[in-house]
Parts: C-alpha cells; structure tokens; sequence
C-alpha cells in the first residue's frame, strides 16, 4: 500500500458536568475550559453534558475565532447536552436519540429526563468526507447491581448501528464521548468489533496523561471516592474512536488526558478528564491486497466468530432486560387493576345513603374524598407505568430481534469463509489443524 500523508487533526472531548445550579463552579469551569480551547486550537471539539443551551451560546461566543463552526444537539427535556465545534465547515448534521434511557421515577439519577443520544456531523477534511460522531450513554449507578445494563446495551447498539448505516461513504470516522463503559465490558467490545473503530488510548503511538488512561480519578474533587471504591486508580469510561478507509489511512500519533488539577486554578475543568488526540492522515494513492487469501480468509473468520459471540452475550442480556421489564409491566396492571376497585368500591359506597332513605346518617365526606383521591392516584400512576413499561418492552423486544438476524447473518457468513476454506488450500495435505464446524443459525 503507497500513500501520501496529508496532514494531521486534533481531537478534543471531554464531559463537561455542566449542570446549571447544581454543579460546583460550573461558571467559573465553563471560562475555563473556553481558555483552554482558544489556546490549544484543536481541529475537531466534542462536548457532553453541556445541559444548558446559554452556556452553548457563552462557548460559541468565545470560540468565534478559533472554532468558527458548531452545532448543539436538542433532545428531551432538558436536552441530550451534546455539542461540536470545529475549524472546519459543518456540512450537515443529524441526531439520533436512543430508544432505551432509564426510568422517569429513578428522578435521582436525572438521566430520563436528558434526552440521551448521538449526534452527528459530516466535515470536509482536507478533501477527505469526515463523519464525527458525539455521544453519551446512560450512567452506571452500581457495578454490582446494574439495573441500567439492558438499557445501555441497547444504547451501544443502536449506537453502533447508527454509525454502521451511516458511515458507508465516509473516508474518515471519529467517534468521541462518555460511554460510561469499561474497556473490557460487553458494549465497549461489541461497538469496537462491529463498527472496526480503534480506541486512541491502545492504538495510540505516544500516551500522556493518567494511569492506564483512566477519566475517572480519585484525585479529582468533584468525584465521589465511595463510587470508584473497587477502582482505586479511577476507571476509563471516556473515549475517542476513529476508523479510517481504503481511501484514508489514520494512525494515532499522541494520545493525552487532564490530570484532575489545572494549573493556577483551585479545581478542575470537570468530574471527568478531558481527552486529545492527534490523528494523522494518509491519503491511500495505490491500493494492494495485504497478504494471503488464506490470511485473509483466516482474519475475517476470527471476527466473525468473535462477533457472533459478543451479539450473542448482548442478546441475552437484552432478554434479562425484556424478563424484568415485562414482569414491572404485569405488577403495574396488577396495581392498577387493584386501584380501579377500590374506586368502584368508593362510588359504591357513596351511593349508599342516597339509596337509605328516611335515614340521616351524616356522611364522612373528608375521608371519602380522600380515599378517592387516594385510590385515583393509584389507578393513575400503575396506569403511566403500565405504558412505560410496555414501551420499555417493545423497545428491548425490537433490539432482540435485530440481534437474532444478526447473528444469523454472521453465522451465515461465517458458514460461507468455513466452505471455502478447502479451495484456499488445495495443496495443503494432513488434517486440518483447528478447523471449526460450521454453526448453526439461532432460530
């Protein structure tokens, strides 16, 4: 393969924790991380939590000279907290809100009400068509008990496919965000293996910054030491992902993060650790097939096989979702079918002494109305969660089903490379050495 290089990009990202009122020094933060970003100058910026949409405009406003293009991505209630800036023109722009994204009554946690999602814009880099990709999953409450796990499973699916269908005509691809997943968990390998994205931190030339790449330190004032209790280092939970294509070739030349303290300031850009990356990129002038058919051949059938494996892990966890959501659901319809006559009851009951007649009975009608209250308050609330939760189970339902045809299109393809495989190798005499059986497709 001869290339020749065209220059290199700069990648930010980082979770900002701007929650208006609510988060410590989020003001002072904001000047903070808009200095940073004039003064660095990179390429490509990509932003989460930035909840409020004046601190949106308070950015833009700053950045003017420096990142004359941005977007902010709208979503939900609150907002999905996304935004991009850029040294280079934004061509067009879309958002995908995920379908899953925890519980209205968990208030709490807050992550329902911020319409979760990934946004996406297409740039022109160099000539080269460049779709960026910013994103942020559901939140991981509890490492034990993960009642969330269903959800962003289906959140890193969607999100996978979402670049899978439309990142087919892009030369270049970048992916940046709060995953809020390990390296070594489910979604994190699934979304790598399926997309073919490489993570900046492994892939990377040169690394400054963090322990093991960790975003997530002790260290950091803001961050609760009870919640990385198992992790006294921090975890890595913030990403920047890229691919490249037969056009572009990307390398990772450096790979950098925050370290929890800033210089001449008493605290912080954020709760997480900002990310930069610096990517090269090599435009692709001749073409050759590396290796073998037969390397070749063996390559694929080894992520084809991993693949089938991670889509069917995630599946089943998908399916322990589907159990516990439609177990809520027939607990909800239970209690509101209780509500309902207990209502029945009281209407009953009202009509008594319109029924006595000759008889003055004086009529409770303080605890009668609160009774009624009480009971259409029960009817009501089962009945919203009722509806909840059934979308709640066609929305993993659908994931399921994707899932299964999945799978079995790669066992399909997978059945394909293990058929040819004789007609790869017909001087080769002996047995076959590790040669696997073809699988059958899930039903």
């Amino acid at each position: 393969m001869a290339s020749r290089e065209t220059g290199r990009i700069r990648v930010f990202s980082l979770n900002c924790w701007g929650i208006r009122y609510l988060s410590k020094n989020c003001a002072q933060r904001y000047a903070m991380i808009g200095d940073l970003l004039s003064r660095e100058k990179h390429d490509i910026v990509l932003l989460q939590e930035v909840w409020s949409e004046k601190d949106y405009l308070y950015l833009k406003k700053k950045l003017a000279s420096s990142h004359p293009y941005s977007h902010y991505f709208k979503s939900g209630v609150i907002g999905s907290g996304l935004a991009m800036f850029s040294k280079h023109r934004v061509h067009d722009s879309f958002l995908y809100r995920y379908s899953l994204n925890g519980y209205p009554y968990m208030a709490h946690h807050g992550d329902w009400f911020g319409g979760k999602a990934v946004g996406m814009v297409v740039l022109n880099i160099d000539g080269h068509t460049a779709h960026i990709y910013v994103t942020h999953l559901h939140a991981e409450y509890s490492r034990e008990k993960d009642s969330y796990l269903p959800h962003r499973i289906v959140q890193a699916w969607e999100l996978l496919q979402f670049i899978h269908h439309t990142s087919s005509g892009a030369h270049l691809v970048i992916l940046g965000g709060d995953l809020n997943m390990h390296p070594e968990d489910l979604g994190t390998r699934l979304l790598r293996a399926y997309t073919s994205l490489k993570d900046s931190y492994v892939d990377t030339a040169k690394f400054d910054g963090c322990e093991d790449g960790v975003t997530l330190i002790a260290d950091n004032p803001y961050t609760s030491k009870t919640e990385l209790a198992p992790f006294e280092k921090g975890i890595r939970i913030d990403y920047i992902l890229f691919k490249g294509s037969s056009r572009v070739d990307v390398q990772c030349e450096s790979m950098s993060t925050t370290k929890g303290s800033v210089p001449d300031h008493p605290f912080p850009y954020s709760d997480h650790e900002a990310l930069t990356a610096q990517l090269r990129l090599e435009t692709v002038s001749q073409t050759q097939q590396g290796g073998s058919p037969e390397t070749v051949s063996q390559t694929q059938q080894g992520k084809l096989a991993e693949l089938v494996d991670l889509v069917t892990e995630a599946r089943t966890e998908v399916k322990v979702g589907l159990h516990c959501a439609e177990r809520m659901r027939y607990t909800a319809a239970r209690t509101g079918a209780m509500g309902f006559a207990l209502l029945l009851v009281e209407l009953a009951i009202a009509a008594v002494p319109c029924l006595a007649l000759g008889t003055d009975q004086p009529f409770p009608r303080a605890s009668f109305y609160l009774l009624g209250a009480l009971c259409f308050a029960i009817l009501l609330t089962s009945s919203l969660l009722y509806l909840f939760y059934s979308m709640e189970v066609k929305s993993l339902q659908g994931a399921e089903d994707q899932m299964r045809l999945a799978i079995g299109s790669l066992q399909e393809r997978l059945r394909g490379f293990l058929l040819s495989q004789p007609l790869l190798k017909p001087q080769r005499t002996g047995p076959e050495r590790g040669e696997p059986c073809a699988v059958e497709p899930e039903e």
